[in-house]
């Protein structure tokens, strides 16, 4: 995996539920992105960075299961100005799965939103769904 030089910043969001553990919604978010600050809230949690290797894990699950044109799909369908952005299922990632939502409500507890915010998005979706 070749990372491209280009500087992104990786936003990523999850909302917790009063019925969740917030440390089990935190784990969830560490089997996908390592390497990440975090902010534990009171109803969500945060992590970001600035290193396109923390987006690994995705990059290897799009390219072994050769889902390059869904995710390409859905960055190029979310791409505003800058940025651009996908949901991934929280409880598929709390069992080390990455699994891309449609949208918001496939996640009954809510999704992982993972942001994505370049001068050079394009070679940003470009890298990470190249084939």
């Amino acid at each position: 995996m070749l990372i491209p030089n280009v500087t992104c910043k990786i936003f990523v969001y999850c909302p917790i539920c009063p019925s969740e553990d917030p440390k089990k919604v935190q784990q969830s978010l560490l089997n996908i992105f390592e390497d990440v600050e975090i902010k534990l809230g009171k109803n969500s949690i945060k992590a970001t960075s600035e290193n396109l290797e923390v987006l690994a894990k995705i990059f290897e699950v799009i390219h072994s299961h050769r889902t390059q044109r869904i995710y390409r799909k859905h960055l190029n369908n979310n791409l505003v100005d800058d940025s651009t952005w996908f949901y991934l299922n929280k409880q598929a990632a709390f069992v080390n799965t990455i699994a891309l939502c449609d949208e918001a409500d496939e996640s009954p507890l809510g999704p992982i939103k993972v942001i994505l915010e370049s001068d050079d998005v394009e070679s940003v979706i470009e890298w990470l769904v190249s084939y």
